[in-house]
This record gives C-alpha cells, structure tokens and sequence, in this order.
C-alpha cells in the first residue's frame, strides 16, 4: 500500500506535473514526472509523491480499481527510486486491464527509470 504522504491529491499538482514534467510510456502506463528545483521550496516537498489516472477507457469500475490497487501496490515499491520532492502521475492506458501484476509493475519500473532519467539529466535524449 502506498502510504498517506506519498500520495499526490490535489489537481493543481496533477496539472503541473502532466503539463511541465518529463513522459515516459508503455503499453500499460504512462509516467509523468517532475523533479522540482532545489531553490523552490514547498510544504511536504520532502517525499516524493505519486499519483494515479486510471480512465473509463480502461474498463469498468471493477477493473479501473483493480489497476489502480495493482499501480499503487507497485509504485509503493518503487518509491526509493525516486529523487527526494519528486512528482509522479501514473496514467493506466486501457491495455492495463488484462495484464497481470507482473506486467503492470516491469512497465511502471521501466517508465519510471526512464523518466527519472530524463529528467535528471542522467539519460540520453
């Protein structure tokens, strides 16, 4: 379970983040994420947060939650791969619906090493 802190909420981070932060995908998902700067500091900014989109496109309401508990099942995981004050908005794609747990969570690795990459310079562009 992803805890309290490192859940992103409010939609004004969710528009930041999609419209400035760096876009890795997958067949599965889609990553968005923002590494603020060092300079600006905001309240709770020392956690990385993550958030999720999980759309009508992916299937009904039984299966958008599934996909969701499964994301953030494995973005809990995945937290300490991200840099400190880190924004991250996981996109569910309708593929996510028939894939396995293992699927969901090799496509967020993947994204999100990608992303963390790009946006911290370290990655080839």
């Amino acid at each position: 379970m992803l805890p309290a802190a490192h859940r992103l909420r409010r939609s004004v981070d969710f528009e930041r983040t999609v419209r400035r932060g760096t876009r890795a995908g997958r067949s599965t998902v889609v990553v968005h994420l923002l590494v603020p700067d060092e300079n600006v500091s905001e309240p709770g900014s020392g956690t990385p947060q993550v958030g999720f989109v999980v759309s009508k496109a992916v299937g009904n309401s039984v299966q958008r939650n599934l996909v969701k508990r499964r994301l953030r099942a494995a973005a809990a995981e995945q937290l300490s791969a991200l840099p400190s004050a880190a924004l991250a908005i996981v996109r569910a794609l309708p593929a996510s619906s028939s894939a396995t747990f293992a699927d969901l969570d090799r496509d967020l690795d993947s994204c999100l090493r990608r992303a963390v990459a790009r946006a911290t310079g370290d990655g080839k562009r």
